[in-house]
């Protein structure tokens, strides 16, 4: 069985933003999640991101056994494919205070130098684990980019620096082929966002994928099952623990 997490978004981001992530950690426990999902861009009050709004948030979900994760819209890299090292420092503070397992960032303007003496002096001796992400745009969702990233490491001497968040249902914003990018990305692969998408272009949402659809199946025989899932598509709101039960079950046997 692989662990599943509860991103706090598919509960709404107007629910989470009007009631906190505390809302929500008991609904995702009780669901048999093992882990949950805070993200940055939900804080209703720049104090929600203090360490001492984290640090009690963290120890909110630790009580009810789950690991959290920390998760901010900052990019690794610029526009110039400069790294970011301050935005990348802030994230890490902020998901240390959480006492998180990962810290996700996007991936940003990547363009073949990793940086990775610079990233190493930022993450070394930090608790959470870093882990950057496939966005939704061409920008920072392309598989070659991602390709490139994890060689531009093995070059500078630091493959296993930092991994990956692979989200299926935003390869398909960014015009990817999921499947390509799993036989591309799997060994790097270290948390999984799940979702699938409808609509065209600005007007493509998130939905929850279908149980049979053949494609979840062929990206989850070919990532580690030592990767957790992650739920990121909404649940049902009018009976919301039942519902994320159901997709918990399904996405720990699938």
């Amino acid at each position: 069985m692989t662990e599943v997490a509860i991103v706090a978004n598919a509960f709404g981001a107007q629910a989470v933003r009007l009631r906190g992530h505390d809302a929500w950690i008991d609904l995702a426990a009780r669901a048999g999640a093992t882990g949950f999902e805070v993200r940055r861009e939900l804080f209703a009050d720049e104090a929600d991101a203090s360490p001492e709004a984290l640090r009690a948030l963290g120890a909110d979900i630790a009580a009810r056994g789950l690991w959290a994760v920390y998760s901010t819209p900052c990019e690794l890299y610029g526009d110039d494919g400069a790294l970011d090292a301050a935005a990348l420092s802030k994230a890490h503070a902020q998901a240390d205070a959480l006492g998180a397992r990962w810290v996700k960032l996007q991936l940003g303007g990547f363009r073949g130098q990793a940086h990775a003496g610079a990233i190493a002096g930022v993450t070394g001796g930090r608790r959470a684990r870093l882990v950057v992400e496939n966005g939704q745009s061409e920008r920072s969702g392309a598989m070659a980019q991602f390709v490139d990233l994890f060689a531009a490491l093995e070059r500078e001497g630091a493959p296993r620096l930092l991994g990956m968040t692979f989200d299926i249902g935003n390869w398909s914003w960014a015009g990817q082929a999921p499947l390509d990018a799993a036989r591309a990305l799997a060994s790097h692969v270290e948390y999984v966002h799940c979702k699938s998408s409808q609509g065209e272009g600005a007007r493509r949402f998130p939905i929850a994928p279908s149980i049979d659809d053949p494609l979840f199946a062929a990206v989850f025989g070919m990532l580690p099952r030592t990767a957790p899932r992650a739920i990121e598509f909404p649940l049902d709101p009018s009976r919301a623990a039942g519902d994320a039960r159901n997709w918990v079950a399904w996405l720990a046997a699938a």
